[in-house]
């Protein structure tokens, strides 16, 4: 497969400084050559640099970077439709607001193939609020809202060429979900198996299911991996820690199933903080990870030593 690498140093969505040196991170630990080792062509395009930035006045009073986080969205829509025409993008990030962008731009490329686009969410967070909903006001928890097409962004986010059915979206792993959210989700057809769903039926029939949808739709299929879908135990370096995440094998059998289902045409990596981070443990699992999507399997896996 042709991987096409695409830094997204966004960190404007998230309270805390430290994610625009993700990209950087997941290249120093390995992507490229772990990546090439699995016999992959990959070109790895630099960064995405945002759209100018206008000012922005809304009525929800607890919005930040709202300028910023849209001139981003605005330039890694285009990246993503860009990349998309030729191999299989692979956006490093940089904080969830990013995935506004790439996911509404991998959906017009998909459009304009005739076929549908699902999302397969993985992350502690549904990301569903509206630029209306949120209180934080911290643009990483609207993408998701965002690229379904829910209301309230018109005039201030980049018009969006074509939405994704949120009934084709799976969020896997939730454990932290706002009231809003709650309501907006159920109201939307989002398909959401929270880790106590996890802990009753196992991981892999959950994903198998939708897995199913997908292929017998002939759909194309965007993996957003979020680092707190994770459990903080094994994945310190983000600043949304929420305990009771997925295990190290719940998370490798998770990319396993998908490279197996041959189904996954785009990923995001997404809120890696290096600057939490412990001896780059988390970046290295997120490359781990990404093999794992990739083609690596358990016999191939390194002996690492820290």
């Amino acid at each position: 497969m042709h991987c096409r690498i695409i830094g997204a140093p966004v960190q404007d969505g998230t309270g805390r400084m430290g994610c625009e040196m993700g990209p950087s991170a997941l290249r120093t630990a390995g992507l490229v050559a772990a990546l090439s080792e699995l016999g992959h062509t990959v070109s790895d395009l630099g960064a995405v640099a945002p759209r100018p930035v206008y000012q922005m006045v809304h009525g929800n009073p607890s919005l930040k970077a709202l300028g910023e986080i849209s001139a981003w969205t605005a330039a890694l829509a285009d990246a993503a439709y860009a990349a998309s025409g030729d191999g299989m993008p692979i956006f490093l990030g940089g904080d969830h607001s990013m995935s506004a962008g790439t996911v509404s731009g991998v959906a017009r490329r998909a459009a304009e193939m005739g076929r549908p686009l699902f999302v397969l969410w993985l992350d502690a967070h549904p990301d569903f609020h509206t630029l209306d909903t949120t209180t934080s006001g911290n643009l990483h928890g609207v993408p998701l809202a965002y690229a379904t097409g829910q209301p309230g962004f018109e005039g201030y986010f980049p018009d969006i060429a074509a939405a994704v059915d949120p009934a084709r979206v799976c969020a896997l792993g939730i454990r932290s979900v706002d009231p809003a959210e709650r309501v907006a989700l159920a109201r939307a057809g989002v398909t959401v198996h929270d880790m106590r769903t996890v802990d009753e039926h196992g991981i892999a029939p959950l994903l198998r299911a939708f897995l199913e949808r997908v292929a017998a739709e002939d759909g194309l299929l965007h993996v957003s991996l979020d680092v707190d879908f994770l459990d903080p135990s094994i994945a310190p370096a983000v600043g949304t820690t929420v305990p009771g995440g997925a295990t190290f094998r719940e998370a490798h059998l998770v990319m396993e199933m998908l490279h197996d289902s041959g189904l996954v045409t785009s990923l995001d990596l997404v809120e890696l903080n290096p600057f939490l981070d412990e001896r780059g443990r988390t970046a290295t699992l997120m490359v781990d990870l990404t093999a794992s999507l990739m083609g690596r399997r358990i016999m191939d896996r390194p002996t690492r030593s820290y």
